[in-house]
C-alpha cells in the first residue's frame, strides 16, 4: 500500500524509474519535436506532480482534479524547459507546477472577498510587519489603524475577512499589474518552496552514496547516534566511521 497511489486512474508502482542520463537523452529527443519522446518523459516525471500535490491536500478541493492541473505544469514545463541553462528539471519543473496548481486553486475559488476589504487587509498586513519591526512586540488593532489613518473598525472587519473565509489562493491586493495573494504573504519555514526544493536535492544527493555511506549518515544525522554507537552497529571502527561520514558529506555538499 506504501508503495502504490492510484490517483487519475494511474497507479504510481508502474510508473517507470529512470536515471538522469536517460532523461537527458529523452529532452535531448523532445527538443527535436520528437512527441513519442515527451510523452514518455512527461510520464517517468508524473511522481513529481504526486510529491507537489501532497502539499495541496485539503478537503475542499478533489485531487484528481489538482493532479490534472499538476500535470499541465508539468507539460509546461518541458516545452519551456532549456537544456543550456545546466539546471535540473525537477528544479525548474516545480515551481511551474505549484504555480499551475495555485492559479487553478484561485480561479475555482467559490468566496469572494471585496477589493477595498481586500485592499485595507493588505495594508494592515503590511503595517502590522512594520510596525513589528520597528516596536518588537506585535502592535494592537489600535496602532495599526491609527498608522493606515482607518478607522479600526474597517481595520477590524477587513482582517476578520481574510482570517477564516477566504482562500489562500485569493488575492488580497491588485495595483493594476501584479496581483498579489494571500500564501504570498503567509510565511511558513517549515514548508516553504525553498525548504522544498532542498528536500528534493538531499534525497537525489543521498541515492548517490555507496551503501555503506548512505548507512552511516542515516544513523548518525536521522537517528542521532554517535560515531561510537555507529562503529558498533556497523561492524568496524570509529576511525572508519569517521573517515566514511566525511567523506560522505562532502560527497553531499558538491551534489547541492
Amino acid at each position: 500500500m506504501g508503495n502504490k497511489v492510484e490517483i487519475t486512474g494511474v497507479n504510481t508502482s508502474t510508473l517507470p524509474k529512470l536515471n538522469g542520463k536517460q532523461l537527458a537523452e529523452l529532452m535531448e529527443k523532445v527538443k527535436t519535436g520528437d512527441k513519442l519522446a515527451r510523452n514518455e518523459f512527461a510520464y517517468a516525471n508524473m511522481r513529481l506532480v504526486l510529491s507537489v500535490v501532497q502539499r495541496f491536500n485539503t478537503p475542499k478541493e478533489n485531487m484528481d482534479d489538482i493532479f490534472q492541473v499538476g500535470c499541465i505544469g508539468l507539460m509546461k514545463a518541458i516545452d519551456n524547459f532549456d537544456v543550456s541553462l545546466n539546471v535540473k528539471f525537477s528544479t525548474y519543473a516545480v515551481p511551474m507546477i505549484i504555480g499551475e496548481i495555485k492559479r487553478f486553486l484561485r480561479d475555482n475559488n467559490s468566496i469572494r472577498v471585496s477589493r477595498s476589504l481586500r485592499d485595507i487587509a493588505y495594508r494592515a498586513l503590511k503595517a502590522r510587519e512594520e510596525l513589528t519591526k520597528d516596536r518588537a512586540y506585535e502592535p494592537k488593532l489600535e496602532e495599526i489603524a491609527e498608522k493606515l489613518d482607518v478607522k479600526l473598525k474597517d481595520v477590524a472587519i477587513a482582517l476578520d475577512a481574510i482570517s477564516a473565509p477566504i482562500s489562500l489562493g485569493d488575492p488580497v491586493y491588485n495595483d493594476g499589474d501584479d496581483t498579489i495573494y494571500l500564501m504570498d504573504q503567509v510565511s511558513d519555514n517549515k514548508n516553504s518552496e525553498e525548504i522544498w526544493l532542498e528536500n528534493i536535492n538531499l534525497k537525489d544527493a543521498l541515492s548517490k552514496l555507496n551503501p555503506r555511506e548512505k548507512e552511516i549518515v542515516m544513523l548518525r544525522y536521522y537517528i542521532g547516534k554517535t560515531q561510537m554507537e555507529v562503529s558498533k552497529e556497523v561492524g568496524i571502527s570509529q576511525a572508519q566511521v569517521s573517515r566514511l561520514e566525511k567523506t560522505a558529506i562532502e560527497q553531499i555538499k558538491k551534489s547541492f
